[in-house]
């Protein structure tokens, strides 16, 4: 992609799945030049879906689709004497690799920082793994729900007191770790003259979700003085309202602590006389009625449906919202609005909606514009282009097996 707050940064992405992919994702977004480099099976998330009508099929899974636009593709067979040429090729034209390989894996293929930093100086790479390339768990063979369970967040969050831990959507940490490989990967680009060359951006996503999602107050706590916050289920101990409440046509994130937060909802329920119960004078003290103070507001909300909850709420200063399903999300008037939703023509998906930038850069807008690669959609071009290679060297590859048997030309 041209033009972009990015432009002019070279980025190869040898990532799978969700992590790396979607770090680079955040870089050819905003105009960054990204190559996907992917062996000659192709990117593991090709075979998750979900597909069209749950039939499996190598370019028409969602999470490939979504995670890769913007990109160049190429095969590249880094186990084989020529493809890992190729590759390291490819790392002396970039200014970042970004990759979610096991540690062990990448120094099996020669390919570890050590290595390839002696073939450009200046590299950036941005490793991203469950665990860190350091420590007693750096080996380990895992996924993003065995990152989100080592922080203690699913024992912390997601239920009530005395259920069982459960489970946080899944990649939730491999997205975490996505978004602090790049804004910490941009910062070590940026810093290369400081620095004095690139350096190995170590990026574990089970320590990106004990740091934001759980927080100081539970690891940082307990590492002080063994204390932690206990889960409390949905809602908040020290303060209430503030739960999911039911309503007459589904549910709604109920929300007023404040004092005039507070005076705001007790209008638009036409000042009911329990509000003025000396017990629910604070939201301390509505918080320690909670079994008391929620039937009542309940008894109000089942009445109404929950937009009209949000916008009269919201109008009298009110923090409440209605708690969308994922099909209600994707018709919101909001996002809309914001042009989160973007149309992608793809060769095998025909028409799609696809989801767009979720921040805004008025002088250098970004966000989704060509639909992620095909499986080598682009050997010739970018073989031909960043290495000088001609068709018949490229087509020589290919028998040798370095680039894998796909038809992609460019």
């Amino acid at each position: 992609m041209s033009g972009g707050a990015l432009a002019g940064i070279k980025v190869v992405d040898f990532g799978q799945m969700v992590s790396a992919p979607f770090c680079a994702k955040l870089f050819s977004d905003y105009g960054a030049d990204v190559i996907k480099v992917e062996l000659p099976e192709g990117d593991a998330a090709r075979r998750t879906g979900p597909f069209p009508d749950d039939v499996p099929h190598a370019e028409k899974s969602g999470l490939y689709f979504i995670n890769n636009t913007n990109k160049r593709g190429v095969t590249c067979d880094v186990t084989n004497e020529a493809g890992r040429a190729l590759f390291l090729g490819l790392l002396e034209w970039a200014d970042v690799l970004i990759e979610n390989n096991l540690p062990g894996k990448m120094r099996e293929w020669g390919l570890d920082y050590e290595q390839i930093s002696q073939v450009n100086k200046d590299l950036v790479v941005i490793s991203i793994t469950p665990f860190g390339q350091t420590g007693p768990y750096s080996g380990w063979n895992a996924y993003d729900l065995n990152a989100y369970h080592l922080s203690g967040a699913s024992s912390r969050y997601c239920g009530r007191p005395g259920e069982m831990p459960l489970e946080h959507g899944t990649f939730a940490a491999d997205y975490f770790g996505a978004v602090s490989g790049a804004a910490w990967g941009m910062a070590a680009v940026y810093g290369r003259k400081l620095a004095g060359g690139g350096q190995l951006v170590d990026v574990s996503c089970a320590e990106a979700i004990a740091a934001t999602f759980v927080g100081g107050q539970n690891i940082g706590g307990y590492a002080q003085d063994g204390r932690f916050d206990k889960r409390t289920g949905i809602g908040m101990p020290l303060g209430a309202p503030a739960t999911i409440m039911p309503c007459k046509d589904g549910h709604v994130w109920m929300l007023a602590l404040e004092v005039g937060q507070w005076q705001g909802l007790k209008k638009v329920m036409g000042n009911p006389e329990w509000a003025d119960m000396e017990l629910f004078d604070d939201m301390l003290t509505r918080a320690q009625n909670a079994d008391i103070i929620y039937p009542f507001i309940e008894e109000w909300t089942l009445q109404h449906g929950k937009m009209e909850i949000m916008e009269k709420c919201q109008a009298a200063g009110c923090p409440i919202s209605a708690v969308f399903t994922v099909a209600e999300a994707a018709q919101q008037a909001h996002l809309a609005a914001r042009d989160f939703f973007v149309d992608m023509e793809h060769p095998e998906l025909g028409r799609v909606r696809n989801m767009g930038a979720p921040f805004k850069l008025p002088a250098s807008p970004g966000g989704p514009k060509t639909p992620a690669p095909l499986l080598g959609q682009h050997n010739q071009e970018v073989y031909a282009e960043i290495l000088g290679l001609a068709a018949v060297q490229i087509d020589q590859l290919r028998r040798e097996g370095a680039i894998g048997e796909v038809a992609g030309n460019g």
